[in-house]
């Protein structure tokens, strides 16, 4: 690069360094007007490295300035905590992925996780090789950015920040669907929970209808016209049909919309089994009561606008 090097060193004070080089005059208007302050502690990161000290040694180092971290030892494993997550609407702010695993490699990963989740969670490789001969090859599968091992905070914190630069400099996504004159079904049997749902709904101008069990939640979609209703709200534990059944019940009407009308899972069950038990009932989301309504206002627009349009 046409620069120098030079050391100066005296024994028993220490070592200088110098490096002069000369580089173009950065624009940094972008990076001026993106918002990217990010705080340690509202981070959530995701570590995914079949070396368990690896993990352990990436968990210490993020723990050290506040970050939260869990962490899988397989591509498998971090889908299905990843696809819990996203149920939840708990998602993870920053990925972190071993380029080399046996099995999946950190791409085939990556490319899976964005199935799942899309492009809203930054992806980073982690590998003590270099990636010149695959950057191509992941950046397509959606890989945001590369870091060697072993990790560093900061280091970490800086390519975090440039994963959303990138982020906020592309296209934006489409918005969520407008919420406003939709339709949902709410079934619960506690009166003054559906009393407060119907007025949460109400607060965004969504028509609500209400069904007291599973049983007729089931009844009342099955007797509607196909795409009446926009989305359903399930509480889980409910007396004659629990929502578990009503929502196996629902999809497996022979009707155009029983299989991609949203099922929202609305349930004190917080725990993994129980979200998995959503899943596997057909459901699309499992948020935890008490729902908060911003929560539950952009589940409801992202569900509806994946849902496909009514002809």
């Amino acid at each position: 690069m046409n620069g120098s090097i030079s050391v100066k060193s005296k024994k028993g004070e220490g070592s200088e360094f110098t490096v002069e080089v000369t580089l173009r005059k950065a624009d940094r208007r972008e990076l001026e007007r993106a918002d990217l302050n990010v705080v340690p502690h509202e981070l959530s990161v995701l570590i995914i490295d079949d070396d368990p000290d690896a993990c352990r040694h990436a968990s210490i180092v993020l723990e050290e300035v506040g970050v939260t971290s869990e962490t899988c030892l397989s591509g498998d494993e971090a889908l299905e905590l990843i696809k819990l997550s996203h149920a939840r609407r708990h998602e993870f702010n920053l990925i972190l992925v071993d380029l080399k695993m046996p099995g999946q490699d950190g791409i085939e990963v990556t490319k899976r996780i964005r199935g799942l989740i899309g492009d809203d969670a930054a992806i980073v490789i982690l590998t003590a090789y270099s990636w010149n001969d695959i950057e191509e090859k992941a950046v397509s599968a959606g890989v945001d950015g590369f870091m060697s091992k072993p990790l560093s905070a900061s280091g970490l914190l800086n390519e975090y920040r440039r994963a959303l630069l990138k982020k906020k400099l592309r296209p934006s996504a489409e918005p969520g669907a407008e919420l406003s004159g939709r339709r949902v079904l709410v079934a619960e049997d506690v009166m003054i929970n559906a009393r407060i749902m119907l007025k949460i709904l109400g607060m965004k101008n969504i028509a609500a209808d209400h069904a007291e069990n599973g049983r007729l939640a089931a009844n009342k979609f099955a007797a509607s016209e196909p795409g009446y209703y926009d989305a359903i709200l399930m509480d889980v534990r409910m007396p004659v049909m629990d929502g578990l059944e009503a929502a196996r019940a629902i999809r497996a009407l022979e009707r155009p919309d029983s299989r991609t009308v949203p099922i929202i899972a609305m349930t004190a069950n917080a725990f993994d089994e129980d979200v998995q038990m959503s899943l596997q009932a057909g459901m699309n989301a499992h948020l935890t009561k008490p729902v908060e309504p911003e929560l539950l206002y952009k589940t409801l627009s992202e569900l509806i606008k994946q849902r496909p349009v009514k002809i």
